[in-house]
């Protein structure tokens, strides 16, 4: 079933059965900056860059989504401490005081950098473990960016390259997703969107664009696919189709089991990351779990990944080349949702990832409805806030975890991007003098 919100443009709802477990996935929320269509040769952006030139029928954009490509670049690389400071309590206190009465459903964690030698911290239920849901895909980037480190160590030219021209088709491991992702018909100047197909070919640039912007269970099972191949042959990736179907075929589930235990776990083990407090366990589709099982669940909390956010802008997440790729892949240059579809951010840009389902069952006076789960209602969101876009004045950092029951979480998401942004405008008067504080 197709439903449609103003904030958030279409989406898909999947339920089975009265007691209805239910995952919404935005079609509408892309990534990359716009001009990068010549480095990274993910063709889609140069339609959706025509679309924001008004020179073909496509999204619009809010201004801040118009950065290019050599001002998307991470913010905090000469700062040598890579570790979260203590929550202030004072600042901490406001950030609770804005969940309001349903604080205790929340995990959040906000931080303050906009005076970098000086950053400001709030947590409250920072520990509190929740299914990350597509969030889990920025631990799969980093996965894949840490196995092309490995592979080329000193070499991010040989990175590019694979990235660039990697062809990936999909498989059966798509199967099956409902998440539309976006072609692009330079030769029509035609922009569209649907389901990934069994035989749609693309790069892997082009794969974890769908992955990270559009949020594609498909597209990331595909490059988890990829990973587990490069994390096996290194340098002597298969290249024809067969090849990789004998290797999946051929190769004890056991082992294809530890293989992807291992290439999702040990990146985050190597770069400072405690798998107690942050992982990613499977795949992504039905039948991807099938052909290789997960070993472990996923989870993830507040504190972990705002420990992801800031080691990502220290360029800490592989390496710098690795950090500012993946904080690329995050920037919001599309219709934005949830959290990052608050209007008091327009103006900013924003790096974005988020993550849903619900679970509902027969309630009296009660009607299940997206984002409004009355058994599970998760909504996980994460950004990085540069504002206003051009000339950043503020710069934080913010992590929702949420299981607000019986609400639109959505809306509640967006409504808490509002208030966490004018609570900051109020702590910076001086760089935000068309705020006073207390506003």
């Amino acid at each position: 079933m197709k439903l449609y919100s103003k904030f958030l443009g279409p989406v898909i709802i999947m339920c089975a059965s009265m007691y209805a477990l239910c995952f919404l996935f935005s079609l509408r929320a892309f990534a990359y900056p716009l001009d990068g269509d010549g480095f990274t040769r993910i063709l889609r952006l140069e339609g959706y860059r025509l679309a924001a030139e008004g020179k073909i029928r496509g999204p619009k954009q809010p201004s801040g989504a118009f950065l290019p490509l050599e001002q998307t670049d991470l913010r905090l690389t000469d700062r040598a401490e890579s570790e979260i400071p203590a929550p202030d309590p004072e600042f901490t206190g406001a950030i609770v005081r804005l969940l309001g009465r349903e604080a205790s459903r929340y995990g959040i964690a906000v931080l303050d950098l906009t005076n970098p030698a000086s950053p400001l911290y709030a947590e409250h239920r920072g520990g509190a473990n929740y299914n990350p849901g597509s969030v889990g895909k920025i631990i799969v980037a980093l996965a894949l960016f840490q196995a092309l480190a490995d592979i080329y160590p000193d070499d991010t030219e040989s990175r590019l390259h694979l990235l660039r021209t990697r062809m990936i088709t999909a498989d059966e491991f798509i199967l099956s997703d409902h998440h539309k992702v976006p072609f692009w018909n330079p030769e029509k100047k035609k922009l569209y969107h649907r389901p990934l197909q069994i035989g749609d070919q693309a790069s892997l640039y082009t794969y974890l664009d769908w992955m990270m912007s559009a949020s594609s269970n498909a597209a990331a099972s595909m490059v988890i696919r990829e990973l587990l191949l490069l994390r096996n042959f290194g340098k002597n990736l298969p290249a024809e189709e067969k090849d990789i179907r004998a290797f999946f075929r051929e190769t004890p589930k056991s082992e294809l089991s530890q293989l992807l235990f291992t290439s999702l776990h040990e990146p985050l083990q190597r770069n400072g990351f405690d798998t107690e407090q942050l992982r990613q366990g499977n795949f992504f589709t039905w039948r991807g779990k099938q052909l290789v099982p997960g070993k472990s669940n996923s989870r993830a909390n507040a504190r972990s990944l705002m420990q992801f956010l800031l080691k990502l802008e220290q360029g800490k997440i592989a390496d710098t080349f690795s950090s500012r790729e993946i904080k690329r892949l995050l920037y919001m240059t599309q219709r934005r949702i949830r959290y990052a579809s608050s209007p008091a951010l327009a103006k900013a840009a924003v790096y974005f990832k988020s993550g849903s389902l619900y679970k509902c069952r027969s309630e009296p006076g009660f009607t299940c409805g997206k984002y409004r789960g009355n058994v599970w209602n998760m909504m996980n969101s994460l950004a990085i806030v540069e504002y206003p876009a051009e000339r950043p004045r503020l710069h934080y950092m913010v992590v929702i975890m949420s299981n607000v029951l019986r609400k639109n979480s959505a809306v509640e998401h967006q409504t808490l991007g509002t208030r966490i942004q004018r609570l900051l405008e109020s702590y910076h008067p001086a760089v935000t003098p068309d705020r006073k504080k207390g506003n």
